[in-house]
């Protein structure tokens, strides 16, 4: 199969624009291409398609697929590179269309941003069905000539990144166990020589005094996991790194805060932010990109029981500070709070966290944006300008201290792990409380439980667990890897 794209002509005689590799295709068929699209029609709109049969021996299946506008550009009312974002979706549902005619390889138009087109292709044709015995076609995506194959490799590292971690969401949580999580992840870093993985058992997190973490995962039989990674990608390994860390709740019924049943499947996902983070330093170690990168991931079952946490309950964190735990079902809070302390020992340029933490950022934002709550205008305008290349948003929010007093009038100790107004600004109360367990002056909190999951939002994302913002997170470590900042 070929894949190639067509842009909205700005005539009115509707002729239409090809692509440089539609030009050659049309001229390589004598113009019948032109021909056959011009009595199909109105012009293609955006993301729309035309399939063509038996125009040339070497491709039997041709679909034209609409690019929209020849020179979008970036959108700052969307804050995204629009060009982009129409080839990832133009690319996706062509690729989906010879996907439907069980074609198993196509060739894919570069369409003037061969990344671009590769993300598209990778990500559009991705779909969990390892436990179904009747599974879709395989379709292998190929770029279509060969002037930009640096470029489309490029492209396909990054969605398979992305890919990576809409595995591990949506896998179901007895496949993806706190250890298999750490070991999946384990295998993947095997064969780079610049990487240290490192899976730390029960009795480490013990002897670290992570008072907070182990209170959570107390209440499940899954033992839980401390998962660090080391790479060093920097010619001076001493330079000091980017620290990601990420929530690993790889199922979270709520403990004794039950959530509803309806729904609560979801919470298989819990650990987006651990998939999130592993799986851009696993695309980092791909891409080699020349920066050190720490990765850490609590990883633990949230679950009720009789040795579960108690709504009221008081735990100690890392640092010293109590918290009380006035609801169970704020618990990646706790998670975090041992694994930022615990950040702060590797000198980081950089310190940012990635949680499905809380309902409040999905009503605040819904699925068009990560929340991002950072003290470090510095490292907001890197992951801005990560955002807008990759199409994958984030959103600033505040970090008010107006919110932080809503965590520290707690009344049995140092710090409550809800805001005391319940509802009100949930995902900044959060963010308030993580604040508590943060001294670096460059530190940002990811929010992503709004983007966990797709539906039909990202028109190049098949339903499911969206992997969201993994790409971002790489784009964002590529940029910090050529900026001179200290």
């Amino acid at each position: 199969g070929l894949v190639l794209g067509v842009y909205s002509s700005d005539k009115d005689d509707g002729a239409a624009q090809f692509t440089s590799a539609g030009d050659a295709f049309d001229r390589l068929v004598s113009g019948k291409l032109r021909a056959l699209l011009s009595l199909c029609g109105p012009p293609l709109k955006k993301g729309k398609t035309r399939i063509f049969h038996g125009l040339h021996q070497d491709f039997p299946s041709v679909v034209v697929v609409g690019l929209g506008k020849k020179n979008a550009g970036i959108n700052e009312q969307e804050n995204w590179n629009e060009g982009k974002e129409n080839i990832r979706t133009a690319v996706a549902v062509g690729c989906r269309q010879i996907q439907d005619l069980e074609i198993p390889c196509v060739e894919v138009d570069p369409c003037g941003d061969a990344q671009a087109a590769a993300e598209g292709a990778v990500l559009g044709l991705h779909e969990y069905n390892e436990l179904k015995q009747k599974k879709k076609p395989v379709v292998t995506p190929q770029l279509h000539g060969s002037a930009e194959s640096q470029a489309w490799q490029k492209g396909v590292t990054y969605a398979e990144g992305q890919n990576l971690a809409r595995y591990l969401m949506e896998a179901p949580a007895n496949y993806i166990t706190p250890i298999k999580f750490a070991e999946h992840i384990e295998q993947k870093l095997r064969t780079f020589s610049n990487v240290k993985v490192h899976i730390r058992p029960e009795s480490w997190i013990t002897a670290q005094e992570m008072g907070a973490f182990l209170s959570v995962a107390k209440g499940s039989a899954e033992p839980p996991i401390f998962l660090e990674i080391h790479y060093l990608g920097s010619a001076n390994t001493d330079d000091s790194p980017l620290v990601f860390v990420g929530k690993g709740v790889t199922f979270d019924s709520g403990g004794i805060s039950l959530k509803p049943s309806s729904g609560m499947d979801a919470m298989r996902a819990d650990m987006g932010g651990a998939a999130t983070v592993c799986s851009a330093i696993v695309t980092a170690a791909a891409l080699n990109l020349p920066l050190n990168i720490i990765g850490l991931a609590p990883l633990c079952e949230n679950m009720p029981s009789g040795k579960a946490n108690k709504p009221g309950d008081v735990v100690r964190a890392k640092n010293g500070k109590t918290i009380q735990v006035d609801n169970t079902d704020a618990e990646g809070r706790l998670l975090l709070a041992d694994a930022l302390c615990y950040a702060h020992n590797f000198n980081a340029r950089a310190i940012v966290n990635a949680a499905t933490l809380t309902g409040a950022m999905d009503v605040a934002l819904g699925s068009a944006a990560t929340g991002v709550f950072t003290n470090s205008s510095w490292l907001w305008t890197h992951l801005y300008e990560a955002s807008i290349l990759t199409g994958d948003s984030v959103w600033r929010m505040p970090l008010f201290e107006h919110y932080t007093k809503q965590v520290t009038d707690c009344p049995l100790a140092d710090v409550s792990n809800i805001g005391k107004y319940s509802r009100a600004g949930g995902a900044c109360t959060a963010a308030a409380f993580l604040k508590e367990f943060v001294t670096a002056s460059h530190w940002a909190h990811l929010d992503i439980a709004g983007v966990m999951s797709n539906k039909d939002e990202v028109p190049y994302l098949r339903k499911g667990m969206a992997g969201r913002p993994t790409r971002t997170l790489v784009e964002f470590a590529a940029r910090l890897s050529q900026d001179t900042h200290n």
